[in-house]
């Protein structure tokens, strides 16, 4: 059955191959694999994104995301939903951003919603919502274990990454990376003092979000501890992020928040680069501790890890990435989804002429 399938992202990050946040990455996998299965792909993200065809591009205001201005990007998603539903027959909406239910369509089409992120993050009351044909999912074992009790909470799909280029690999350098949003809850500071006990260089390479904490993070605990050793290298295209995950000695994490997943840990995994980082959330899930990476307690344990990654074996990354990370079997398994989500539709007839185009939201 061909599908029309709405993605709706997160409304301030844009998605494509560029894309940092890990729910942006996934959302661009989807994209791709549905156009490539021949489904009908819709896309409502920030401006400056780029998908395989249909995109409504969200305007985006300069400055701090401040509270009203995340009230007018919400109401704005709104719209944009309904513009959507209004041009194309939906058979599947998926929504991805932490504030879904702030312009959740009320009942009329199946609707999936990916918990990319610690269930504490979201309201509880998203895991009671009184809307049919409702369904969340989370992307880790370790994740669906912390949500509480939800009746629409459905089996895990675990992320995965592009293997396609995994073979472009380059002769190891004595330096460390770290990449992602630069945040406090990365704990990225915890990586540049691990790396200055480990004399060893460390590449910072992520996005300061227009967020005043995220700022300030940065102007206080990563700048002062940038200078001849460490650098910040800001936002990286593809293909040079996967140079330096290829050439990197191994890649730190020390992210201080339970990680629902990683995808930049599978990711260095696929070019054969080790992982050292702390056993948070689903990253023991990721990390084969001695043979894939170390999981460490502490900036000292990191350090020390970081000089034993040199002796781990390269192809033991890669062959755990290509037998349990990849991209190809986490879209097979969301079109599957996408595809019992549309054959219920149309057993229980929520579908139809007089419904298409209709979109209220839950306040």
């Amino acid at each position: 059955m061909k599908l029309t399938v709405l993605n709706v992202a997160y409304p301030f990050a844009p998605v494509g191959p560029d894309a940092v946040g890990g729910a942006e990455q996934i959302l661009t996998h989807l994209d791709a694999a549905l156009t490539r299965a021949g489904h009908d792909s819709i896309v409502i993200a920030q401006e400056g994104s780029r998908v395989s065809r249909h995109l409504l591009a969200v305007p985006q205001e300069p400055g701090q995301l401040s509270e009203e201005k995340q009230r007018r990007m919400q109401h704005q998603h709104r719209i944009f939903i309904e513009s959507a539903l209004r041009q194309w027959r939906v058979n599947v909406i998926h929504l991805h951003g932490v504030d879904f239910y702030k312009y959740l369509p009320c009942p009329g089409i199946p609707t999936l919603v990916t918990l990319h992120l610690p269930a504490t993050w979201y309201p509880r009351e998203v895991f009671c919502l009184n809307r049919p044909s409702t369904y969340l999912h989370c992307v880790s074992r370790t994740q669906r274990h912390a949500c509480p009790p939800c009746n629409n909470l459905l089996p895990e799909i675990e992320n995965g990454v592009a293997l396609e280029s995994s073979n472009e690999c380059h002769a190891k350098r004595r330096f460390v990376v770290a990449l992602g949003r630069v945040c406090p809850e990365k704990g990225f500071h915890v990586a540049l003092e691990a790396a200055t006990r480990a004399r060893i260089p460390l590449l910072l390479v992520g996005k300061v979000y227009a967020y005043a904490t995220h700022e300030l993070y940065f102007e206080q605990e990563i700048k002062p501890r940038l200078g001849k050793l460490h650098y910040f290298i800001g936002p990286a295209g593809l293909k040079r992020k996967r140079r330096l995950l290829s050439a990197a000695r191994c890649l730190l994490v020390p992210s201080l928040v339970e990680e629902t997943s990683s995808l930049v840990a599978m990711e260095a995994l696929s070019y054969g680069t080790p992982v050292v980082a702390f056993p948070v959330g689903a990253l023991p899930e990721i990390i084969d501790h001695g043979i894939t990476g170390f999981l460490v307690k502490d900036e000292e344990e990191m350090a020390a890890a970081i000089e034993a990654a040199g002796t781990l074996d390269p192809e033991a990354c890669r062959a755990a990435a290509r037998t349990r990370f990849s991209s190809a079997r986490m879209t097979g398994q969301y079109l599957q989804r996408y595809q019992e989500l549309a054959n219920e539709q149309i057993i229980s007839g929520i579908y139809n002429e007089g419904q298409k185009g209709t979109a209220r939201y839950v306040e």
